[in-house]
């Protein structure tokens, strides 16, 4: 039951993070510049608890899994998925951290320009989750 949890909450989150870069992002850009700060601001304040959530819920079902089943495959899917911390720890909270600094009313390019570059790296964080998805499923099916 652990391993099948554990997949179900790295599909939840694999496809939130896919949600946002093919829908949320692109329908995010058209919008005016301090609109669209406005909106990703609110945006990420609601997504952030609920990928963050996954990903540690499914690491430690995963691990679970490992545990009780000796099946490696598990542990790795659990490590790839929970490793979407670090990767937005180091990669995407800088970008996060200048976007926050700016004034809604005073955006300017830059807040697009760093909009743009946030969807950029947020795609690294589909891409582990589809990673641990299908390694979980792959550890499942076996």
């Amino acid at each position: 039951m652990p391993a099948l949890l554990a997949l179900t909450a790295a599909a939840l989150f694999t496809g939130a993070a896919v949600y946002i870069n093919l829908a949320e992002q692109p329908a995010r850009l058209l919008l005016p510049d301090s609109a669209l700060l406005v909106q990703w601001r609110r945006a990420y304040a609601r997504g952030l608890p609920m990928q963050a959530g996954l990903a540690v819920l499914g690491f430690v079902l995963a691990a679970a899994a490992w545990w009780f089943t000796g099946r490696a495959g598990f542990l790795v899917g659990g490590l790839v998925l929970v490793a979407n911390w670090p990767y937005t720890l180091l990669a995407i909270m800088p970008v996060n951290k200048r976007l926050e600094a700016i004034e809604p009313t005073r955006a300017a390019p830059e807040a697009r320009a760093l909009v743009v570059r946030w969807g950029r790296l947020h795609a690294g964080r589909s891409g582990l989750g589809a990673l641990a998805t299908l390694i979980l499923l792959v550890s499942l099916a076996t």
